[in-house]
């Protein structure tokens, strides 16, 4: 099976997604907003959160669903999805939200 037919799987596809989306979600109140900390957690702090906490079992379900079918590719794809995952955690730590 090559890694493109696996990617076509939602499982393997929507934690990206969901990165992808959380990373926009804090690129957006960045550009309303500006990088100041607020006292309080707003909608797109608990939408981060939501969306980065909805990868985990995601993932895990990929992982086992695939792990066995076809071992390299889901290397490769949970790869792809920690280094989305990474890339949608940078700002926030890097900003020290």
């Amino acid at each position: 099976m090559r890694m493109l037919s696996t990617l076509r799987h939602p499982t393997a596809f929507l934690p990206v997604v969901m990165s992808a989306a959380a990373l926009a979600t804090v690129l957006s109140y960045l550009a309303i907003h500006g990088p100041a900390p607020h006292p309080d957690e707003g909608t797109a702090a608990h939408v981060w959160q939501l969306l980065m906490a909805g990868q985990v079992p995601i993932m895990a379900l990929f992982g086992i669903i695939w792990g066995r079918r076809a071992p390299k590719e889901v290397l490769l794809i949970l790869g792809l999805q920690i280094v989305a995952a990474v890339a949608a955690l940078a700002p926030v730590y890097i900003l020290h939200w």
